[in-house]
């Protein structure tokens, strides 16, 4: 922990130094749309509080937070110009992939490019003749060492346009084509996507809390009911951390396609392209996908491993704690809906008995321990070869084991949800940070009374996993002929029945 301190104090007045040659600067961008060629024109404006003659290096990332892959987005870049007043070229070269580094002569720095936007990801940015869905990692550059620096993007859409729809307010009158928005930071700036166009807007209070719900495509949405469930779930959730972390929350829910991603207040999602589901089951699949998005803004963005930020936008972020930040929230999908009376105990049961039998029927639980799934998502982000596991997979199960084990340890008197409290009280309230691996692990004992050794030990290993030993004293047991959990009916104890019924409810 002193080393760590040590480098991390060597790198502030390490950057301070870097800072300190550049006079105080405001940042403004301008947006641009080109629905027919699909491009983002941008125009950036820096004013210098005093003239300078010192390299201006601008960055871009090359990945978001929450899609563990490194996506190059400067691929997309092009026609990059540096100006004194919009007319004076001045001297700029690439320094790395996603660098550029300009000669700065006098008080105003204007640079322009243009981003090539037509992916159907939840990651990258989209520019069509209906809508465009503006994903900012892979648009926006800041100054190198700078992220720390207010911003503000005004968006100029197409004549007809008039809704933009994203979890920053906007500045200045909401009317017309055009929508300003300021944000205090770039951290916060690359985790507002934004949805541009005429697409579907319904807003609300709850709990005294402002949301929006913005769809691309609503068929069948008002009469799904999604929006009391997520009131529901939403209640659910706050009850069980006892805080909200922000005034506003904005849902994005964009066309037919797949893929979903969190952001600090507000998601991104792909849907059917509709509201009307086949079956219940299906309506269930979409609630527990927005619910796993929305809890994210808890576990991963508030409770969160320590090298989760702040970031690095330039290279990998590598974490062994994934599996807490992914799996768990995979296990609270089911959880919350359940708590919420949405769904009974059987349902959870059959969610986690769905992720064991993908777990014990794959060859790759032989040869990667859920640790190392973590570590290693970049390598394997889309890779479902039998030598890897998934921590979507294996996390969940942990999960309910967790929860299983914290509640029989302390006699019910704790479980998973007092360990979630206490990592979002201690780290992100009072020290306003993420937890290393090692203080996850004495947060856990700390909640049980004593050290996880095997939980720790399913983690870290490739162990089987004794699932009897855990089971049981909850009153469940697993078929393993089909993989399936179910309820041990016969001569359970009150204290197997007291257990289960703080696990699934009944």
């Amino acid at each position: 922990m002193i080393r760590q301190r040590f480098i991390l104090l060597m790198a502030t007045i390490c950057v301070a130094i870097n800072l300190c040659a550049l006079p105080r600067y405001t940042m403004a961008y301008d947006i641009h749309l080109d629905t027919q060629s699909h491009y983002l024109y941008v125009n950036l404006n820096i004013m210098f509080d005093q003239p300078t003659t010192d390299t201006v290096t601008l960055e871009m990332p090359v990945w978001a937070p929450g899609y563990y892959m490194i996506m190059d987005f400067p691929k997309n870049v092009s026609d990059f110009k540096a100006t004194t007043d919009g007319t004076t070229p001045l001297t700029w070269t690439k320094t790395s992939k996603n660098q550029w580094a300009i000669t700065q002569q006098g008080r105003q720095l204007q640079v322009s490019y243009r981003v090539y936007a037509h992916e159907h990801s939840v990651a990258e940015s989209r520019v069509d003749n209906r809508s465009a869905f503006i994903a900012p990692n892979g648009v926006f550059m800041y100054v190198k060492d700078d992220k720390e620096h207010r911003v503000t993007t005004t968006y100029h859409m197409p004549s007809g346009w008039n809704k933009a729809s994203t979890g920053l307010k906007p500045v200045g009158a909401n009317e017309g084509t055009e929508r300003t928005f300021v944000a205090p930071d770039f951290d916060t700036l690359f985790d507002s996507p934004l949805l541009l166009g005429n697409h579907f807007t319904t807003y609300f209070s709850h709990e005294g809390h402002d949301y929006e719900f913005a769809i691309e495509t609503p068929d069948g949405f008002s009469e799904s009911g999604i929006i009391d469930d997520f009131k529901r779930m939403v209640s659910t959730t706050t009850r069980l951390i006892g805080h909200v972390p922000y005034d506003n929350y904005c849902v994005i829910h964009l066309g037919a396609g797949g893929g979903g991603l969190e952001h600090l207040n507000s998601q991104a999602c792909y849907t059917s392209g509709s509201y009307r589901f086949a079956s219940h089951d299906d309506y269930l699949r979409h609630l527990a996908f927005v619910t796993h998005e929305y809890f994210h803004l808890y576990n991963v963005k508030s409770i969160r491993p320590f090298e989760l930020g702040p970031f690095d936008y330039s290279r990998e972020c590598y974490t062994p704690l994934l599996w807490v930040s992914e799996g768990f929230t995979c296990y609270y999908e089911c959880r919350l809906l359940m708590q919420a009376g949405i769904v009974d105990g059987d349902y959870l049961l059959r969610e986690i008995s769905s992720s064991i039998r993908t777990i014990e029927e794959s060859e790759g639980h032989h040869h990667m321990s859920l640790r190392q799934s973590s570590y290693d998502i970049w390598l394997n982000f889309f890779n479902h070869s039998e030598n890897v596991i998934s921590y979507y997979d294996k996390g969940p199960i942990l999960g309910l084991l967790f929860d299983i084990e914290l509640r029989r340890l302390t006699n019910c008197q704790r479980g998973l949800d007092d360990l979630m409290r206490l990592l979002y009280n201690r780290y992100y309230l009072d020290l306003h940070r993420g937890f290393t691996e090692a203080e996850f692990w004495q947060a856990a004992a700390e909640v049980a009374g004593e050290e996880l050794t095997t939980l720790r030990q399913y983690v870290d290993t490739t162990d089987d996993i004794d699932y009897d030993s855990i089971l049981t004293p909850a009153g469940l047991a697993l078929d393993r002929n089909t993989w399936s959990l179910y309820i041990i009916n016969n001569k359970v104890s009150k204290e197997q029945q007291k257990l289960r019924k703080e696990i699934i409810g009944k």
